[in-house]
């Protein structure tokens, strides 16, 4: 039997919000739009503007109103610790049925190791993002832009 790696992912919400907060820390002497992120990386706006949103509930992001108006940085990328961020856009991480009393049928809870298991790695694995910071994210600014820089049109 061939071993791969678990198949457990965080949500494209949250991969998205991270994009936005980066971009954002790669452009912080401006103002960005979320039409350009969308560009920059190839997603939809529409599917960055419900987490463009709520990373401004959250004071991660401010929104500057009016003509030359877009999204920046609501804190010093220093400040914004991954784990947290994870946290809030991917609200409950019940990776097994078990993490949830309400909606649990498993007769094993509460003597099953497998349990246990799982909330020491879940717990594992937000301590180490808990770890890295924004600014850590995108300490390689030069190379990120580059990769993230429009594309010349093909013309062809």
């Amino acid at each position: 039997m061939r071993h791969r790696e678990a198949d457990i992912r965080l949500t494209a919400y949250t991969n998205y919000a991270l994009r936005t907060l980066m971009f954002c820390a790669l452009h912080p002497d401006r103002t960005v739009r979320v039409s350009d992120i969308a560009a920059a990386y190839g997603i939809s706006r529409a599917h960055l503007m419900k987490g463009a949103r709520q990373l401004g509930q959250l004071g991660y992001l401010k929104t500057v109103r009016g003509r030359s108006g877009g999204i920046r940085l609501g804190m010093a990328a220093e400040d914004i610790v991954i784990g947290h961020v994870v946290r809030h856009t991917e609200g409950d991480l019940d990776l097994v049925e078990c993490f949830n009393p309400d909606t649990n049928t498993c007769p094993l809870m509460d003597v099953c190791k497998l349990s246990r298991l799982f909330r020491r790695g879940l717990a594992a694995f937000l301590a180490e993002l808990d770890t890295v910071t924004l600014a850590e994210m995108v300490a390689d600014r030069p190379r990120l832009l580059e990769r993230l820089a429009p594309r010349p049109a093909d013309p062809g």
